[in-house]
């Protein structure tokens, strides 16, 4: 399942979208952290973001520990590379997984509008430290979604 796709290896697959939902669900948990205005309308593809992003980081990461048991990769300076970039993707996934926990309670406990009713009760502390942490970890995330993408980028076009 996570070594190939249609006869393709399907890590080359798989990437683009963590490459593409991890920045939208850092995107959307800032944005609706601190502009209150956007809340409205960002509610549900938070949600959504929150949802799949860590799906395709797992299914990224997975393939890509498939792709490394290829007999071509099994070079020494090859297996120190691979060991650095699947370092990075282990990272990524830890982050991704509890920024879409806190983005998550935050899209149910920060209520929309100013006036509204939150899904889940809590005092105005929570909501602070539920967005500073979202912001926090959208700035990790997105740290750790460019070095493992850089990584694996240099070892594919720098010949390894």
């Amino acid at each position: 399942m996570f070594d190939r796709v249609l006869g393709i290896p399907a890590h080359p697959l798989y990437i683009h979208a963590a490459v593409v939902l991890v920045p939208l669900l850092a995107l959307a948990a800032v944005l609706y952290a601190v502009w209150s205005a956007s809340r409205r309308h960002i509610r549900w593809p938070l949600v959504v973001f929150a949802l799949s992003a860590p799906g395709a980081t797992f299914f990224a990461k997975e393939s890509g520990e498939a792709f490394s048991a290829n007999p071509a990769f099994q070079a020494p300076q090859m297996k120190a590379l691979i060991a650095e970039h699947e370092d990075y993707a282990d990272m990524l996934f830890r982050f991704v997984v509890l920024l879409a926990v806190v983005a998550l309670v935050m899209a149910f406990m920060i209520p929309v509008a100013a006036g509204g009713r939150a899904r889940i009760k809590a005092p105005a502390a929570a909501h602070w430290a539920a967005a500073g942490l979202a912001v926090v970890l959208s700035v990790v995330s997105m740290y750790y979604c460019y070095r493992t993408g850089d990584s694996g980028a240099h070892m594919v076009w720098s010949g390894f």
